[in-house]
């Protein structure tokens, strides 16, 4: 098979050759009915492989389902994987197929499958070696013929050890394993892909497309790029809308990058190729970065727009929003009657004393502004903070967000 081919079928842009092993991997073993665990970072694009493999299986006129396992509460998940009798708890007002047995015959992904709780772990074992499941709620044993394509961006062996997941679900799981590797070991397709990314959006907004000069290529390959080939095309997107000039300089892209990671501080890649340190977290925090980045421009081009309406001098701008007193400035009135308080030119001492920022403020703060942004919908919200579903319900238990 042609791995051209299959990346022209499927829209995958890259020649890396950790990225071609990968491919040639999963039609080879898209004959059997293997089990397969695809590993790799969060936002790598994991999910193109389980479709490979079913495309180019046997099963491929059969159904494919993809679940994701951390989207769906822990106190439903055996309901929705495996089915349920009416009247097995309540709501339950008639009996429901589970996905095992839609699937049957052909494939179902299970992505984020490390966020599968212990009960759930053992029933998906038995299915794994039997081929055999029983529905909430009933005695019945009934059989599938399913073929399962496994997804995480955990490190599996980590959580075994943590006693998080099953030794023996992971062996069964990873038959086959498949790594997928992070954006910034492909550094030959990164503006690739940024192209792909900015071109589509000029396709569907009809707008002129972005080209990036000779600086911001050689920074755009320099990243780290911390949220993958997700974050690359959520910075495609936003620089091809909001920026005026089509011609994208060094200066103009590092608006939209977060403090870039050292190459000696990146986390290490062990065992299944998943990353050792990082984390939803980091990203979630590389995420506030960004948008503090965002803000801070917007608030001081906002500020000099108001100084030089009202005739306002060569003032300086403090980041926490506020204008101190000066010997060497007077206080603008004109702006005082406006706000309801005097506002002053210099920044040598700030009058209040801003709120300590711990590491819990910056992540509420940040959940719950991508929350407002989308209206409360958290699989939205979820995305722009490159964690998953399931990472963000945590979050927002542990942080006490009862807004959403």
């Amino acid at each position: 098979m042609d791995i051209l081919s299959v990346k022209q079928r499927f829209g995958i842009i890259g020649n890396n050759e950790a990225l071609n092993r990968a491919l040639e991997v999963a039609v080879r073993v898209a004959q059997t009915d293997l089990s397969v665990l695809v590993t790799g970072e969060s936002g790598v694009g994991k999910e193109y492989f389980p479709q490979v493999i079913h495309a180019y299986s046997a099963r491929k006129h059969n159904k494919y389902i993809a679940v994701n396992c951390g989207a769906i509460p822990e106190g439903t998940i055996d309901s929705e994987l495996f089915g349920h009798e009416k009247g097995a708890f309540t709501g339950a007002t008639e009996a429901r197929k589970g996905y095992f047995e839609e699937a049957d015959g052909g494939t179902i992904f299970l992505d984020e499958v490390a966020e599968l709780p212990h009960s759930t772990q053992v029933r998906l074992l038995r299915v794994l070696q039997t081929g055999e499941f029983i529905r909430v709620g009933s005695s019945k044993t009934q059989k599938t013929n399913v073929r399962v394509v496994a997804a995480t961006n955990v490190n599996l062996q980590e959580a075994i050890n943590s006693g998080r997941f099953r030794e023996d679900l992971y062996y069964r799981l990873n038959t086959v394993p498949i790594w997928v590797p992070p954006l910034r070991e492909r550094r030959e397709d990164v503006f690739l892909l940024f192209r792909k990314f900015a071109s589509d959006v000029a396709i569907q907004y009809r707008m002129p497309p972005i080209s990036l000069d000779e600086g911001a290529r050689r920074l755009l390959e320099g990243y780290s790029w911390p949220g993958n080939i997700r974050q690359l095309k959520n910075v495609a997107e936003q620089i091809s809308a909001i920026e005026e000039s089509r011609v994208i300089t060094e200066a103009i892209l590092a608006k939209y990058l977060p403090q870039s990671t050292p190459a000696s501080t990146m986390p290490i890649v062990v065992g299944n190729g998943a990353s050792k340190d990082h984390s939803d977290e980091r990203e979630l925090l590389y995420k506030v970065l960004f948008d503090l980045r965002s803000d801070m421009n917007e608030m001081k081009r906002m500020l000099s727009e108001l100084l030089h309406e009202h005739g306002g001098g060569d003032y300086k701008k403090d980041i926490a929003g506020y204008l101190a007193p000066s010997n060497n400035y007077p206080a603008v009135s004109s702006l005082s009657s406006s706000v309801g308080e005097p506002v002053y030119a210099d920044t040598e001492e700030v009058t209040d004393e801003p709120q300590e920022m711990t590491k819990e403020r910056v992540q509420r703060e940040a959940i719950l502004k991508a929350l407002r942004r989308h209206n409360g919908r958290r699989k939205e919200a979820a995305k722009e903070l490159f964690i998953s579903e399931r990472t963000l319900y945590r979050k927002i238990k542990e942080l006490g967000i009862n807004e959403y």
